[in-house]
């Protein structure tokens, strides 16, 4: 599974893509600024007052992150372990857990940004934020990414299904990352070299006709949310 664009007629869906991005980084900036538990408490509820209106499902946008959970989850314990004496001291685990639920909840607002953004808009709002060449290297970038990310997904999928039914499984772990990285890197390469002929092809505009964006009155409360976020981060 990767994330992707689906398709919707949701309240998040009809926001115009600024405004996403525009409240997606005030989440942020405000989840870094408040690192206590009560801030995570209010991100938890704003995060599922999120979710709920795109209508993304928890489980469903937290499969998309199979990848990089276990890190999350495994960062806390290893930095909890003790060595002097041994054992495991729960007040050193407790920062790096915050953080990680906190990076958790971030992902999941990213989840939902992706899910209702299709790419040519997020690419529109982009350039039009951000003027001239860099805006336009920028939103040129952000295509290439949300395309190209989840075919590389499931490549490295379908070697670790390979591996697994031609007996990977017996291997050391250290023999599948092994195989499993070098195989991925070569079918990365391919994609790279296919994607720059389809490219050449297609004949790449570096200032395409992108897709009208207009504020809505249905953007206004997103906007002063995102207003009110930074206004908190600060203080």
């Amino acid at each position: 599974m990767s994330v992707r664009y689906e398709p919707g007629a949701t309240v998040v869906h009809r926001l115009d893509p600024r405004t996403k991005l525009a409240t997606q980084v005030s989440i942020a900036v405000a989840a870094l600024a408040h690192t206590t538990p009560r801030g995570l408490v209010a991100l938890t509820l704003l995060t599922g007052v999120i979710l709920a209106l795109a209508r993304t499902s928890p489980t469903a946008a937290l499969a998309e992150f199979t990848l990089v959970v276990p890190f999350l989850v495994g960062g806390p314990l290893i930095e909890g372990v003790t060595i002097a004496p041994v054992g495991f001291s729960v007040e050193q685990a407790i920062p790096p857990a915050l953080a990680a639920y906190r990076t958790l909840l971030l992902l999941l607002v990213a989840a939902v940004y992706v899910r209702t953004t299709p790419v040519r808009e997020s690419r529109a709002a982009i350039q039009r934020t951000i003027p001239g060449r860099p805006g336009q290297l920028l939103g040129v970038g952000v295509g290439f990414v949300f395309r190209f990310l989840p075919l590389l997904r499931r490549d490295i999928a379908r070697l670790r299904d390979g591996s697994a039914a031609r007996l990977g499984t017996e291997r050391s772990v250290r023999e599948r990352m092994r195989l499993v990285a070098v195989g991925g890197l070569n079918r990365a390469f391919r994609r790279a070299e296919t994607f720059e002929l389809a490219l050449q092809a297609r004949c790449l505009a570096w200032n395409p006709t992108l897709p009208r964006l207009r504020f809505a009155r249905r953007d206004a409360p997103a906007l002063a949310l995102a207003a009110g976020l930074l206004v908190v981060a600060v203080i």
